[in-house]
């Protein structure tokens, strides 16, 4: 038996039959005929010496020579399909993926990029608004931001171009702030409640912000949202209070949709953590939206200035 290699277009017909168990499926996959995609494995097995499928009625199934070829050849062609995909975005043909949650990227990054897009015409973005955890070789994205605790431990294959820092205070409509207009007060206005970042050990809530604040407060009852950006919309409507995040009320408070009388504000102890793969940041399309992205960040800090800002972790 020969130890050199196979064609790889009878490698290819292997896999997609022993995937699909089916020459048929295989051959329609490949865009080739059945004969065709059987040559190519009748091929294959001449050259291992060997069968690697049962031909049977209707049907074919793996020997134990297909079975053992079967997971490596697979794993083989998603690590060539992975670095093909890597390569070309080497390239930096002007497209750029980005991913983030659909509140961040509908309340933060929605808001902004008309000026991204001025600034630079020769860049076509592209946005995955998901929780789900991504891969950037297989699902194509150059650049990740994602939200979770301080605490948690950095992927040493990721470069980590940014962090932002999120805090929380009381938000509402203008109107609604000539109505409460003090702290105590708010024990009597609509509460909206934001349950997005109740997963972090150390979240925060409206009974841990007026316990700060000194004031005794009742059992607390209002809409709940488990999206921050519904809670946000639900404020800016005049519905009631939210203990609103900065980072995606920012772009209300900026307009005046939203006010945030009072001065004390709490910090959860989670960032959002702006990620891409290591050597990647140097790439053009990606340093120019990363120090974009940066600039952008900077102008929250406007929003901080005359607060108490208490770390959740001292509650």
């Amino acid at each position: 038996m020969s130890e050199r290699l196979p064609p790889l277009t009878a490698l290819r017909a292997f896999e997609a039959a022993a995937r699909h168990l089916s020459f048929q499926e295989a051959a329609q996959e490949l865009s080739v005929t059945p004969a065709a995609l059987s040559f190519q494995i009748k091929s294959l097995e001449e050259h291992l010496g060997a069968p690697l499928f049962r031909r049977l009625n209707r049907r074919v199934e793996l020997t134990e020579a297909g079975i053992a070829l079967s997971g490596p050849s697979s794993e083989g062609f998603q690590t060539l399909a992975t670095g093909w995909r890597s390569a070309k975005r080497t390239l930096d043909n002007g497209l750029l993926t980005v991913t983030a949650g659909p509140a961040f990227t509908s309340k933060w990054l929605a808001p902004r990029l008309f000026d991204f897009a001025q600034n630079h015409p020769e860049i076509e973005l592209r946005f995955a608004a998901t929780l789900r955890m991504l891969d950037f070789a297989t699902d194509d994205i150059d650049i990740a931001i994602r939200f979770g605790p301080t605490d948690g431990t950095d992927d040493a294959t990721l470069h980590k171009a940014l962090e932002i820092q999120d805090w929380v205070t009381p938000m509402m409509h203008p109107d609604l702030a000539a109505k409460y207009p003090t702290p105590a007060s708010l024990i009597d206005a609509p509460i909206i409640f934001d349950d997005s970042i109740a997963f972090l050990r150390n979240s925060v809530s409206w009974q841990d912000w007026f316990r700060v604040e000194g004031i005794e407060a009742p059992d607390l009852h209002g809409p709940r949202f488990s999206q921050a950006d519904h809670s946000i919309d639900a404020a800016q409507s005049g519905a009631g209070v939210v203990l609103g995040r900065v980072s995606l009320a920012e772009a209300s408070l900026r307009k005046g949709q939203l006010v945030a009388p009072f001065d004390l504000a709490l910090v959860p102890r989670a960032v959002f953590r702006v990620l891409c793969p290591k050597g990647a940041e140097t790439r053009p399309n990606t340093r120019a939206f990363l120090d974009w992205l940066a600039n952008e960040v900077g102008r929250m800090d406007d929003h901080r200035a005359g607060r108490r800002m208490l770390d959740a972790g001292a509650l």
